[in-house]
This record gives structure tokens, sequence and C-alpha cells, in this order.
């Protein structure tokens, strides 16, 4: 068949390449001018990796296991508050990996033949007809397919004019600040692969290793207004977790602005009624958008992209809609739980005043083997 996919982000990408392997004749647009992800750090959570894996794409995760003996939530202070036993959560589900976003992105693209990428191509609108589907971009048309595949990311254009009653998407009044840096020589373990939570002023800050000698950071803070530059943003969260625990300020500042990401926080107002309409299908952000709490965003889409290729492989142009329904009825409840499973979570970190004060009390009772079960229920989505 002949599948157009739109949008070169993770998920969209690891979709071309599988159905690029399963026989399909795919074209991947992009409106950027090259095919390329910038970014920060990404943890890709073991269901991520199985849907990888079912592609033919786990291999460039190799070597970049996620591992430390402890997880969890912390005070703002670094002092336990929801601890997890990582160790038997990954015996149970396996091992996350922590990469470089744009590394990950170079070798998931590596397997596809390049003269099958259209970059600066902005696709507006999609016609739809009883034999397919006709791309439109600048006005004109420039593919005709018979399926394609919108994974044009959290502000979907495509996701709009399928769905012109939804309510797209809300913004949750929170900015999400990240960077990467060289690992500092001596610095003890005890908070990677944490959270720590500030119930005066909801604030969040995660750190993750990257290999050996790097480390990926990120906050989650208020945000009034349009967000901030880098540098702003930098002096905003350096001023906001001054009296924190130190390593956390000193990591910040020790952060170039150039190497520093801000985005507003934002989510579905509501799920989508179908992941798929005819002959088109949606994928990841475009599908299912979600705060970025449970670090689920990527390995979502990569599910989506394992089951669109399953549900593809010897199909042709007449079954492609009732492909699409089957493709719709796996993931849908799948990813949909776990999007209500962030905005929890996000609401869960963000809380101040008393009711945070009670939200740590609880947390603190909570039993380590309790929260191990949850996480390893996650991690197995």
């Amino acid at each position: 068949m002949r599948i157009v996919v739109v949008g070169a982000g993770l998920g969209g990408v690891a979709a071309a390449v599988g159905l690029h392997r399963t026989g399909h004749e795919v074209t991947l647009f992009e409106r950027a001018a090259e095919l390329r992800e910038a970014g920060t750090g990404i943890v890709v959570m073991p269901n991520g990796l199985r849907a990888l894996d079912t592609l033919g794409l786990a291999e460039s995760l190799r070597g970049h296991d996620m591992r430390a003996p402890q997880g969890g939530l912390r005070d703002r202070l670094g002092r336990p508050l929801l601890v997890s036993d990582l160790d038997r959560a990954l015996q149970v589900v396996g091992t996350p990996a922590m990469i470089d976003r744009t590394e990950l992105h170079r070798a998931l693209r590596a397997p596809l033949p390049a003269g099958l990428v259209r970059t600066a191509t902005s696709v507006e609108r999609l016609e739809p007809d009883s034999t397919g589907v006709t791309v439109i971009s600048e006005g004109e048309p420039v593919a005709r397919a018979d399926a394609v595949v919108a994974a044009d990311g959290i502000g979907s254009r495509l996701r709009a004019q399928l769905f012109p009653g939804h309510l797209g998407l809300r913004r949750t009044g929170r900015m999400d600040l990240r960077g990467m840096l060289p690992r500092p020589p001596g610095m003890a373990p005890d908070l990677l692969v944490s959270q720590l939570v500030d119930r005066r002023t909801g604030a969040m800050f995660g750190l993750f290793p990257v290999g050996e000698d790097r480390l990926y950071w990120f906050t989650d803070s208020l945000l009034d207004g349009p967000p901030p530059g880098a540098d702003e943003g930098r002096r905003q969260m350096l001023s906001l977790t001054a009296d924190w625990h130190p390593l956390v300020p000193a990591l910040i500042e020790a952060t170039s602005p150039a190497d520093i990401y801000v985005d507003p926080i934002a989510r579905l107002a509501e799920p989508l009624p179908s992941f798929a309409v005819g002959r088109i299908a949606l994928l990841g952000d475009a599908a299912h958008a979600m705060p970025p709490d449970l670090g689920q965003g990527s390995s979502q889409a990569f599910e989506d992209a394992a089951a669109l290729t399953r549900h593809l492989t010897g199909g042709e142009a007449a079954d492609v809609a009732r492909r699409f329904l089957a493709y719709d009825a796996e993931r849908r409840p799948s990813a949909n739980r776990i999007m209500r499973a962030a905005a929890r979570q996000s609401r869960l970190t963000s809380q101040t005043g008393v009711t945070a004060w009670l939200r740590d009390m609880l947390l603190r009772a909570v039993p380590a083997r309790l929260t191990t079960r949850r996480l390893a229920a996650l991690w197995q989505a």
C-alpha cells in the first residue's frame, strides 16, 4: 500500500521504518528543513523498548540501561517521601533506557532510505475519499495515499481537522524547564532517578543519568503568562530552588542556557473519541498528548507505531479502514489510561499548602513494596 506518515518525530520515524520494512510504499513528510530532533535526554520505558524491539529498532538502546537501586519522590531537601525498589521492578518488567534524544532520533531514522523523506513540507490538510487520501501542502496536492498516519505532534493540525468539535489542547499552567550537562566528578548517586517536590510552591525537580558521564534534569513549576526564554527560565528556577538540596541549584547553574529547553506543559483537554477516521490514523502526541510526569510520552508513541505496523502488515487498500479500527480498539483504551494517570501524577506533585503537607505525610506511610508494584504496573503498560 501507499502510506504517508506526517511528522518525523520519534513516533513518526518509528512508524515509517516499521511500515517500510513490512513492504509498504512509505513517504514521510516533515515540515522542518532537515530531519532531526533537538532536545535533552529521554527515558524509554520497558513497554516502549518492547515496542521498538518488535520493529527491529531496539538495538540502538542497548548499553543505555538506566540503573539505580532506588527511585521515587523526595522533598525539596532530598528526604524520601515515596520510595520504590527499582531493582525489584526491573526484575519484573525490564530495564528502562536513558539516552540523548538527538542520538535516539538519529538511530531510529537510520534504516529509512533518504528518498522516502520529504522535508520542508508542511501538510495543511487531508482530503479523503472512497479510494484514498490526497495530501495537501501550501494549497497543492503533494501525494496520494491509501492510508495516512498523522504523527504531527502535540499541536496537531490534522487532529483538529478530523475532530473539529474537540476541545484540543489545554495548558496546565505549568512550565517544563530541562537541561543536560556533564556529570560532576564524585557526585553521590542518592538523588539519581528521583523527583524532588516542594510543598510551598508546587515546584518539582527530577534527575536521571545519561550514560556514565552526563546528567539529564528537568523541572516543573508554575507558569504565569508566556514561557520565558532559556536564560530567564534558568534564573527563575535558581531563585525558586535556592534553599533546596544544594545539588539542585548547583546543577541548574552549571548548565549553559544553550543546553536548556523551555516549554509550557499541555495535555488534551479530553480524550479523543477515536484514534482513526476512515483511512487516517493518529499516532503519539497527536492522539494522546499528556503531561510528562510518568515519562511515557515516547513509549506510548512507540507502542502506537508497533501496533500500526502489525495491523497493516499484509493489508490491502480496501482493508485500511477496518485495520485502523482494530488499531484504535487496541491502543486507545491503554493510551488513555496512561494519559489519565499522568494527569493524576501531575496534580499530585504540584499541590501546595496544607494539601501538600498531608500528601507528604501519606506518601511517607506507603510501604515501598506497594510503590514498587505500582511502578512495575505502569512500566508494563
